[in-house]
């Protein structure tokens, strides 16, 4: 991969607290100027739920208050002809993301005028989807060797739909493909073997053009993270910079390599927000850093400053609205003290 320098310029996960997608958009282009991200809105409709999202269309899908799940009481095949043949047309334009399922995604789109370095986006993984998403018998999708694959395929056509509709505002694109998932990889729940979970991700990972990142806010095993092609990894590096520092090889091969880490180093708690200001997550980043820059680590501080982006540890939808703009002024803040450094 070609080495891109944000020079830990600020982004977002993607989520948001606001109801209405006019004002969630004129908050984040007024905080997240070079890298704004569309706002994804659950507070605004369960449709915006990161599990509905993306459910228009697949093979069966009930989507109820609270709930969605796959009912094989349906027409199951029909659709599901209709999936694979848009799959392999790599037609996606029969598998957008409605208005009604992404207002902030629509609302942002109106935008095209705007002077940014990168635009992003984000949909969710299809490990977290297909472990989430269940039948009537309550066996989740991703176990289902047909369903399994269908939902990989559905997703690469979303991201692929949502990517060409952000290239209108920039050519240099980055989406996030959400697995929280992954942090029950190798537990006993978790019955996908690796191999299975590189497949599905990479299927994903296929349909998009510009830089894919992968976003895991809890406690994982980086080292495999890593060995899904991801240019991007984000991570929650308020809560778990530490476990990050266990893989230092495979962190030095990454960057190495032109890889991007977003520091997800800004918390999404209201209490944790007021004790927090720049310097003090100034102080709380460069110790996370500091593993890979110390002597013998061979990562230059210069290097590794300048692939990185800074986010909030998670989505920012469980805040109020005033601790939601508290949290992109520090990550602004935060960005400006680094590039200054």
């Amino acid at each position: 991969m070609a080495k891109v320098k944000f020079d830990c310029l600020p982004t977002m996960v993607g989520t948001m607290p606001q109801t209405n997608a006019k004002e969630a958009c004129e908050m984040v282009l007024k905080y997240l100027k070079d890298v704004p991200a569309w706002p994804q809105l659950p507070k605004r409709s369960y449709l915006e739920n990161m599990y509905v999202q993306v459910s228009e269309g697949f093979p069966g899908i009930t989507v109820e208050e609270g709930k969605v799940f796959v009912d094989r009481n349906k027409d199951i095949e029909t659709p599901l002809e209709r999936l694979y043949s848009a799959y392999l047309e790599n037609n996606f334009y029969k598998f957008p993301i409605s208005k009604d399922y992404a207002a902030g995604l629509h609302q942002f789109l109106i935008y095209k005028d705007l002077n940014v370095q990168a635009v992003k986006g984000q949909i969710v993984g299809p490990v977290t989807w297909g472990m989430t998403v269940a039948d009537n018998d309550g066996k989740a999708i991703a176990y289902d060797d047909v369903l399994g694959d269908a939902c990989a395929k559905l997703l690469k056509l979303k991201v692929s739909w949502m990517e060409e509709e952000l290239r209108q505002i920039s050519k240099n694109t980055i989406i996030f493909v959400d697995e929280p998932y992954l942090t029950s990889l190798g537990s006993s729940f978790f019955a996908l073997n690796k191999e299975k979970v590189l497949t599905l991700i990479g299927e994903v990972f296929s349909g998009i053009r510009g830089l894919k990142g992968i976003h895991c806010c809890g406690n994982s095993d980086w080292s495999f993270i890593l060995q899904t092609g991801a240019d991007i990894l984000s991570f929650d590096a308020y809560n778990y910079a530490s476990s990050l520092a266990l893989y230092l090889q495979d962190v030095k091969k990454f960057i190495s390599i032109g890889g991007v880490v977003a520091w997800g180093i800004v918390p999404n708690e209201e209490e944790s927000l007021k004790k927090e200001s720049a310097a003090s997550l100034q102080d709380r980043l460069e110790e996370a850093m500091a593993p890979f820059t110390r002597k013998g680590s061979d990562i230059p501080f210069k290097e590794l400053k300048s692939q990185s982006l800074l986010t909030p540890s998670c989505t920012l939808s469980n805040l109020s609205i005033e601790a939601a703009k508290t949290a992109l002024e520090l990550l602004n803040g935060l960005s400006d003290r680094m590039r200054r450094k």
